[in-house]
């Protein structure tokens, strides 16, 4: 299973799109606060659509809190961040990986990244470009594990709702 780490997220919208690819991944969600918004607020509702009950996510007051939670993930917590000097794909994810995400503003602190060097990870890009969107830079990494490890246990055929394939 793994895990979608975000550090101080700050927009409703995006988490709530998260944890619905969460939920759709089979795949934990861990919010570092201080969070931008409360829990129970409608747009992360609704962004997660009804899959929200379903979302197995725990919260912790600060970075510390999460490590001491979650003593599994060293060694196996990846870093997505711009300042990285390594592709997403250039790294081997293990199966219960954890792969932490920053704010949409200033992403992960570099207090935090400069312990985690070789664990930091970038979405390549054109040079004038900030960043992409978090929910979008969550699912082209998570996703990048998750074929790594063979999309384990995920449905991959799809059919037609009121035709069928031709054979």
């Amino acid at each position: 299973m793994m895990n979608i780490v975000l550090h101080e997220p700050e927009m409703p919208a995006n988490t709530g799109n998260i944890g619905r690819t969460c939920v759709a991944t089979g795949s934990r969600l861990h919010l570092i606060e201080p969070l931008g918004f409360r829990i129970n607020e409608k747009e992360l509702k609704r962004a997660g659509l009804d899959y929200w009950k379903d979302l197995d996510v725990t919260v912790y007051v600060n970075f510390q809190e999460f490590l001491e939670k979650n003593p599994q993930c060293k060694g196996k917590l990846y870093m997505a961040t711009t300042k990285a000097h390594q592709i997403y794909t250039d790294v081997a994810y293990e199966e219960d990986a954890y792969i932490m995400f920053g704010k949409e503003s200033a992403g992960i602190p570099e207090e935090i990244l400069v312990d985690y060097e070789p664990y930091c990870v970038r979405i390549p890009m054109l040079e004038d470009i900030r960043s992409l969107n978090l929910s979008n830079s969550v699912a082209i990494v998570l996703y990048e594990a998750l074929r790594q490890q063979g999309f384990c246990q995920m449905q991959r055929n799809g059919q037609l709702h009121r035709l069928n394939w031709k054979e």
